[in-house]
């Protein structure tokens, strides 16, 4: 049985400070590396989605309940912010689903509180881990241990429109580094004559720093949560979107005007830089006109570099208060690994993760354009940087509304920097 609320209250962000639970967690009991067939039990499931995804679910519980007719799976879904305010409430009475989607901004915060299982026990045993590479294994980690499987994986791209492109004259970003890249953006802003721009500042987003970053061997935020980078290096990113932002870019005011879409999916810029999993929705939002997008690697800071990296669309996890470790476990196998579950989900939930899931998913051409990305990428492709620190989000928020700031030409670049540091001291102490 599936439920849904439909509620527009505030989102309620969980924080450090709203999830010390410490007398709430370590409650399930012991794992093994094993699940009992006969055992009868129930588990509540948790995930976000629509009622397209959960009729998806309740198709992939029916297949896996075959398998597993013994375990009785409970599922209710809510919207993204609804879904994490319920989290929230949960968390603090100990009584968290056994099962959950999970987003990778809120891993280290539920996990270094406590409250998801230790899924170690479990690695090479009921969940498989031949069809997950390591570096997918390896984004699940948090302080040594593993507390959530990643379900589906997405990179950092490059789109450009070509129906804008064929209007400018201009051909496709042939790759190079961000001054290549701002060169071409230039050409193409030129070439529009005012109906529309190359790109957007880049430097108002947090992800093409931290590529920079990770370019030059360093993250963004490291394992003990202290950034890595000074007020400096965040002065010369800025810096280097001053041409950008005098004329090349699309005006601040401009991005306003189209809110809630974005200058991309609007038709105002010819190339937007984001995950890659984004196309579909782009493509929607352009209407009938567009039928196709350019997907591309990145600019590059240093030739060789690992930059890039594979984020999770999300993961599967397991509260540590389950008194059925095994048997979900057994869930989270299934639906992370299993080719059913890849066959029924398809990309609903991004690219799959797994190489057995993947490889009975049908591909639809956008979700084709982003396998081939990532396997395009593949010499870029490093280990994930550490799992997002508490408070992440704020920042990148913050991050975005600075960028915002710098575009419309009211804070300076050293206003900027003091300020962003103000508040990334506040939510590193908080």
């Amino acid at each position: 049985m599936f439920s849904t609320k439909r509620t527009f209250a505030g989102v309620a962000l969980a924080t450090g400070a709203a999830l010390a639970l410490a007398g709430c967690a370590g409650g399930g009991s012991e794992p093994g590396s094993t699940y009992d067939p006969d055992e009868k039990v129930t588990l509540d499931f948790a995930f976000w989605g629509n009622d397209v995804r959960a009729e998806l679910y309740d198709e992939a519980i029916a297949a896996f309940n075959e398998e597993y007719p013994n375990i009785t799976v409970n599922s209710t879904f809510l919207g993204f912010p609804e879904f994490w305010e319920k989290r929230q409430t949960e968390a603090a009475g100990g009584n968290l689903p056994d099962v959950m989607q999970f987003d990778y901004s809120y891993l280290r915060q539920y996990s270094q509180n406590g409250l998801l299982l230790d899924l170690e026990p479990f690695l090479g045993g009921i969940i498989e881990t031949e069809p997950l590479p390591q570096n997918i294994l390896d984004i699940g980690v948090v302080d040594d241990v593993t507390t959530g499987i990643a379900t589906s994986t997405n990179a950092w791209g490059l789109f450009t429109n070509p129906v804008l492109l064929e209007q400018a004259g201009v051909e496709d970003f042939p790759g190079g580094t961000w001054e290549d890249y701002s060169a071409w953006m230039g050409e193409v802003t030129e070439a529009a004559g005012g109906e529309f721009w190359g790109g957007s500042d880049f430097t108002g987003r947090i992800q093409n720093f931290e590529l920079q970053l990770r370019a030059e061997g360093g993250n963004l935020f490291n394992e003990d949560g202290t950034p890595g980078f000074d007020e400096a290096r965040l002065t010369e990113f800025w810096e280097s979107g001053q041409e950008v932002r005098d004329g090349i870019g699309v005006p601040q005011q401009r991005v306003e005007e189209v809110v809630p879409l974005g200058p991309f999916d609007t038709a105002n810029t010819a190339s937007e830089l984001t995950w890659d999993n984004f196309g579909s929705g782009y493509l929607g939002n352009l209407g009938e006109d567009y039928t196709e997008l350019s997907l591309l690697a990145p600019p590059i800071t240093e030739e060789g570099a690992k930059d890039l990296y594979l984020k999770p669309s999300m993961l599967h996890t397991i509260s540590s208060q389950t008194e059925h470790p095994e048997a979900a476990a057994t869930l989270v196998n299934f639906l992370v690994n299993s080719p059913e579950s890849g066959e029924i989900f398809g990309t609903n939930r991004g690219l799959p993760a797994s190489e057995t899931a993947l490889a009975a998913a049908e591909l639809d051409p956008l979700s084709q354009q982003v396998k081939d990305h990532e396997e395009a990428i593949a010499d870029r492709l490093g280990d994930a940087p550490p799992v997002p620190i508490v408070g992440y989000g704020t920042l990148e928020e913050k991050f975005r509304q600075i960028g915002a700031e710098l575009n419309f030409g009211t804070m300076t670049v050293d206003e900027a920097v003091s300020q962003f540091f103000t508040e990334m001291d506040v939510v590193l102490n908080q």
